[in-house]
């Protein structure tokens, strides 16, 4: 399990408790920012408790807190805390799912149609879309470290790590073999798997190029209940 999945189980399970549940609801409601004295009245405990909750909350990044009068009073004495739902979701998926990136990609997709060529199809364009995407991130990675080609193995191991962040689950079959067994745009992959593997394809294989890895290839090879793509070492690669 990622770090960004254990995180996200965490931040959900503060929302276990039923007091809790209640004051981030009613504040999301609210659409202002909300003091405790109010947080506590809408679920009927002390201000002190109150508190408590609401921090554990502002703690698990499902609010944020700040410190300003509510009823733009001048009145002297301590000025108040009060919350705020932060901009953020908290989404859980075991298996891990990236369903965003997929409607990154065909959003794109759409809005670019035709600058791959004024014959480009809708198809087309959304393979343009995940390569481009794939690419970025390979550049990312390659960036952290010092330029230059990869070998075959240390290429599968800095992939190793990013494609685990992303949810596809990776192992190795061999020391030159990368198989993925989680495809993280299941379901739709099993709907329409020409279009949705082949952006898969189009994805891992621009993450490569990104990632200046030609001894390694993304391979189209379908297995049950795993990603259709794999990487392994590319015919004379080394």
């Amino acid at each position: 399990m990622t770090t960004s999945e254990t995180d996200s189980i965490a931040t959900v399970a503060v929302l276990d408790d039923e007091l809790r549940r209640g004051m981030y609801g009613f504040i999301r409601r609210a659409r202002r920012p909300v003091g405790r004295d109010e947080a506590a009245a809408a679920v009927g405990i002390s201000r002190k408790l109150a508190a408590f909750h609401l921090d554990k909350l502002v703690a698990a990044g499902l609010l944020q807190a700040r410190f300003e009068r509510v009823d733009g009073s001048r009145r002297a004495g301590r000025i108040p805390k009060v919350y705020e739902p932060t901009d953020g979701d908290v989404r859980v998926s075991i298996p891990q799912r990236q369903h965003d990136l997929l409607a990154a990609i065909l959003v794109e997709a759409v809005s670019t149609e035709g600058e791959g060529g004024e014959s480009e199809t809708a198809r087309e364009a959304a393979m343009r879309a995940a390569h481009d995407r794939g690419r970025a991130l390979g550049t990312t990675e390659r960036a952290r470290t010092r330029p230059g080609r990869l070998g075959a193995q240390r290429a599968l191991t800095r992939a190793e790590g990013v494609l685990a962040d992303h949810g596809f689950e990776p192992a190795r079959e061999s020391p030159v073999c990368l198989r993925l067994l989680n495809c993280p745009f299941h379901p739709l992959a099993a709907t329409s798997p020409e279009l949705v593997c082949g952006i898969n394809h189009a994805f891992l294989t621009g993450f490569l190029a990104g990632l200046r890895a030609p001894t390694v290839e993304a391979v189209l090879a379908p297995r049950a209940g795993e990603c259709c793509v794999h990487l392994r070492q590319s015919t004379g690669g080394s």
